[in-house]
């Protein structure tokens, strides 16, 4: 309350009041009539914009209140955890953001009216300096925050080499994945107090929720610092995602059981039983992130693939005591919020959910909520010999400079995963 009363009367202490305040910034849940936000690179295949400095991303998303309504984004930069910089606009971009997104289009022959919008960046208007954390947000006309996502833009500056392991700790030999990791610099290059000065995060799947951020190196090889953990680096390893394909709407497809017509589709899933317990099985995914095309029409899926009431159903014996079960995949940003939310149905021994969701592949699965934690894996199990992709981001603070820069990135699978 405090700190809003200061913001209010003094707005031009905003920077100052970040830096005391410390805040780790979070993106904010996408507004109900928002659907498909598609945030990705050209030349990845997942989304989360990862991007060279330079190079090109776009943003995608369809307003379901298909009235042309009029949007504009910004652009802020974060330190490496995600706390807000001292840096002005100026240091870390060319040019402007508050900028109207003139690029959309109404959507066509769809039972499911809206509007898509694109944005590409950078742009004429829009171009960055630094490599690093960025979050791009979207207001409307009234200055509300509609939604907002992240984005990295990275220099390749060091040699990042990483490997997954089996856990040596037998008590998680079948359920975790070891990180293991190594940086190099660029041939003649020195890396100063990379103790303090170098900052490194581990995603597993694109997830932050999960991330294991600021290990230290376990020592050096030369110029090369050796990250060779056990348990600092572990992840469950989960399971696999359950998937479903709407492509064809009009139709039953992969685990889709039964469709039917009312106002919109109504698009029924085969119910799901609860994992944990079962031993695991191998079932290509794509690791919790989803694809938007259609069967009908021609080939522009962003404005004719259209949209049905999805039906899920997790079999469960009985209620979950003191849980909340909701759906979970990259398509709601992994965000629990009630849309998102089931619901046990006694009568069927059943947790129900409906949401929303425009033609495509999608990969989902169900997690549980108990008070304030987040129980992943408690609903699906965790195998060690799940495929799980990994990426190792490595920031740099330089001696002298107010921000931390992106200097190289990591991959690493477990479908080769090491004893």
């Amino acid at each position: 309350m405090f700190k809003k009363l200061i913001l209010k009367q003094f707005p031009f202490l905003l920077i100052y009041t970040n830096m005391i305040f410390g805040q780790t910034v979070q993106e904010t849940n996408d507004a109900s009539f928002i659907k498909s936000v598609v945030f990705k690179s050209k030349n990845d295949e997942f989304q989360l914009p990862i991007v060279a400095l330079g190079e090109v991303f776009e943003l995608s998303f369809d307003d379901l209140n298909a009235d042309e309504r009029n949007y504009y984004y910004r652009i802020k930069y974060f330190n490496h955890d995600w706390t807000p910089t001292s840096l002005f606009q100026s240091e870390f971009m060319r040019g402007f953001d508050n900028i109207r997104i003139e690029n959309y289009r109404t959507s066509f022959n769809t039972l499911q009216p809206y509007t898509n919008y694109k944005l590409k960046l950078p742009n004429e208007e829009t171009k960055f300096l630094l490599s690093g954390n960025y979050i791009l947000e979207v207001y409307n006309d009234d200055d509300i925050l509609i939604f907002s996502r992240r984005f990295l833009i990275y220099e390749n500056k060091v040699d990042v080499g990483a490997a997954v392991y089996r856990s040596r700790d037998l008590t998680f030999y079948q359920t975790h994945q070891c990180i293991q990791f190594s940086i190099n610099p660029e041939a003649g290059k020195f890396l100063r107090d990379p103790e303090n000065l170098i900052h490194t995060v581990i995603l597993q799947n694109e997830q932050w929720n999960s991330a294991i951020t600021d290990i230290k190196p376990q020592y050096f090889n030369g110029n090369r610092l050796e990250y060779r953990y056990q348990k600092k680096t572990g992840f469950e390893g989960g399971n696999e995602y359950l998937f479903f394909d709407t492509k064809d709407i009009r139709s039953t497809g992969s685990n889709v059981g039964s469709v039917e017509l009312n106002r919109l589709y109504e698009t029924y899933l085969n119910t799901n039983f609860l994992r944990r317990g079962y031993p695991y099985s191998f079932n290509a995914d794509i690791n919790g992130d989803f694809f938007i095309r259609t069967l009908e029409g021609s080939e522009d899926e962003a404005i004719e693939a259209d949209y049905s009431w999805v039906h899920f159903s997790l079999s469960a014996p009985k209620f979950l005591e003191g849980q909340e079960v909701y759906i979970y995949g990259k398509f709601n940003n992994y965000q629990l919020t009630d849309e998102n939310k089931m619901y046990f149905n006694p009568g069927l021994e059943i947790y129900e959910g409906i949401i929303l969701l425009k033609q495509g592949f999608y990969n989902y699965k169900y997690v549980a909520k108990s008070s304030d934690q987040l129980l992943t894996n408690s609903l699906s199990d965790s195998h060690a010999l799940t495929e799980n992709r990994y990426l190792i981001l490595v920031y740099y603070s330089e001696f002298g400079a107010r921000n931390d820069a992106l200097i190289g990135i990591g991959k690493a699978s477990s479908f080769e995963i090491l004893d």
